[in-house]
């Protein structure tokens, strides 16, 4: 499974509706998982970012289709990370020669 680091700034509509958004963060965990997403982490931050959350998926396609059906709600912008373990870092320089 891949790893993603999904930053997320709410909208106009997710600040009006603050009081939801741990509710809202347990819709989306489940929403997820008719992707084939599991959400593994949910932070809530300070900072240029509302939230950072921690996704594991089988591939960018899926992770894309969540994220469309999640921001299509209206409470939030995302930008995505694809993460690397060190493992696998090592396996993509191990490919430098």
């Amino acid at each position: 499974m891949a790893t993603y680091v999904v930053l997320v700034s709410f909208t106009d509509q997710g600040v009006r509706n603050l009081k939801d958004t741990t509710k809202r963060a347990d819709a989306a965990s489940e929403m997820a998982k008719k992707f084939g997403v599991t959400v593994k982490d949910i932070y809530w931050t300070l900072g240029s970012y509302d939230e950072v959350v921690i996704l594991e998926a089988p591939d960018d396609a899926s992770v894309a289709a969540f994220l469309a059906s999640l921001g299509a709600l209206g409470n939030v912008r995302t930008q995505t990370l694809r993460a690397f373990s060190q493992a696998e870092m090592n396996g993509i320089l191990a490919k430098l020669g």
